[in-house]
């Protein structure tokens, strides 16, 4: 083999070697498991793990699902700087996280809507019938702690929106740190009374009832949304999510839940009141 082909022989092998190398790095990334991390509100945490787990059949995305209190996983995520996805269980949260410049604004997208109502123990023991039920002597409530919980800080500003929190406030006998924690409150009888989401009610059916509050003393629709961070690393994996949890089949799995699908649904509770919009910082 003369100096001419040998050069070209030799610049072949090493062609042929970096387009096989660059082919073996295409297929090992084409072929990896795909997975994506999504941090969410403790609010809907039964009717999410069902749709995490058909959009994971579905599509053979892992979803790595982080549930807890919406301040406490924001805090998480933000000290962690991870998570393709934050889904608060309530727009004051998923505001705060826009103000924190951690989610993409444009991204926010609705899945479900909640309305306040009071879960009492079964038979109701305290005959609470009404808001102004719960600042009666002897009556014992409890709250999710409005600092780090949705349900609580909504709590209480529908009970300043009334003019109870200072009436109500003393009957206060516990606050928790979770939607999974105040809902069973009424459960184990640890309280009278709790204000939570309408929701709380049919995760424990045989053992509370529902106390549905009057329309008009419902000042705002909460919701349920979701939003790609700023950290998400499979942005199409993370976006495929977002979409799969508005769709017909999520929206089914959320109703068979007894959450409200559409805000015409949660109108119906509460006609008057209005559904907040995700400030600008």
């Amino acid at each position: 083999m003369n100096k001419r082909n040998l050069v070209l022989f030799s610049s072949l092998v090493i062609v042929n070697l970096l387009l096989g190398f660059e082919l073996g790095r295409y297929y090992i990334e084409a072929t990896k498991p795909r997975k994506i991390r999504v941090f969410f509100g403790a609010a809907a945490e039964i009717p999410e793990q069902e749709v995490v787990e058909l959009f994971e059949e579905k599509y053979g995305i892992s979803v790595i699902a982080t549930f807890g209190g919406s301040g406490v996983i924001l805090s998480s995520m933000k000290i962690a700087k991870t998570g393709d996805l934050y889904v608060p269980g309530s727009q004051d949260y998923m505001e705060k996280a826009v103000k924190d410049g951690v989610i993409k604004k444009d991204t926010i997208t609705i899945i479900a809507y909640l309305v306040p109502a009071i879960i009492v123990p079964k038979g109701n023991p305290k005959n609470i019938t009404c808001l102004e039920d719960l600042a009666k002597p002897g009556v014992s409530i409890g709250l999710a702690d409005p600092e780090t919980v949705c349900v609580g800080g909504y709590a209480v500003d529908l009970l300043e929106y009334n003019g109870l929190w200072e009436k109500v406030k003393p009957n206060v006998v516990v606050y928790v740190d979770s939607c999974l924690k105040v809902a069973n409150l009424p459960v184990v009888k640890s309280v009278d009374a709790v204000i939570g989401w309408h929701v709380f009610y049919y995760w424990n059916p045989n053992a509370t009832d529902i106390i549905w509050i009057e329309p008009e003393k419902i000042p705002k629709i909460a919701y349920i949304s979701a939003a790609l961070t700023i950290y998400v690393e499979d942005e199409d994996a993370a976006k495929k999510f977002l979409e799969f949890l508005t769709s017909d089949e999520s929206k089914e799995i959320f109703r068979k839940y007894n959450y409200f699908a559409t805000v015409e649904e949660a109108k119906k509770y509460a006609p008057n009141a209005i559904v907040p919009s995700i400030e600008d910082p």
